[in-house]
């Protein structure tokens, strides 16, 4: 899904995702949803701030592929790469830790560079096994090589594909395709 390179975006961005998760088996205060929302809202919020070209929106994607979530967020920002090892935030600072706590929660992540266009998709995966809570593992301090970002078989669900209202009181596809409305 495709969304305003605007912090309104990137709050609408985390939301559809936390709602698809429900949708999906992982209600809203599960652990799974909560890590995956909280992943979904750093890179969202790294491609407003980091990633953003005026009139370019960000994209979105999230994939389930035997019981690994994938969340892809793709900016048009080539020049702008996170840091394959992210630095220590002055402690003092009020930001910087962003990519530290998706290292933390994610199984793996990575960046590799956008397909046919200028830009960049900031990647993170997460086994989630059947009974819908993260397994623990130690914190990877950076992203593996993504030369070789993903495997082929994989089932993709589209993010505009429930038609029910949400706590929003607009349907997520709403939200997408440049709507600029305040």
């Amino acid at each position: 899904m495709r969304f305003t390179s605007t912090p309104r975006g990137a709050r609408l961005a985390r939301r559809l995702v936390s709602h698809r998760l429900n949708d999906w088996g992982h209600p809203y205060t599960t652990p799974a949803n909560e890590t995956l929302t909280l992943i979904t809202a750093e890179f969202t919020a790294n491609a407003v701030r980091h990633g953003h070209i005026p009139g370019r929106d960000f994209h979105l994607q999230l994939t389930l592929a035997e019981g690994t979530y994938r969340i892809e967020v793709t900016d048009t920002r080539a020049e702008k790469q996170p840091p394959s090892t992210p630095p220590t935030p002055d402690s003092a600072s009020e930001s910087g830790r962003g990519l530290h706590l998706v290292a933390a929660l994610a199984d793996d992540w990575g960046v590799t560079p956008r397909a046919a266009a200028p830009g960049k998709t900031v990647w993170a995966e997460l086994r989630v096994p059947a009974g819908g809570r993260p397994q623990t593992r130690p914190a990877a301090p950076h992203p593996a090589d993504s030369a070789s970002a993903y495997g082929q078989n994989t089932e993709s669900f589209p993010a505009t594909s429930s038609r029910r209202r949400d706590g929003l009181g607009m349907r997520p596809g709403d939200a997408s395709y440049g709507d600029r409305r305040p």
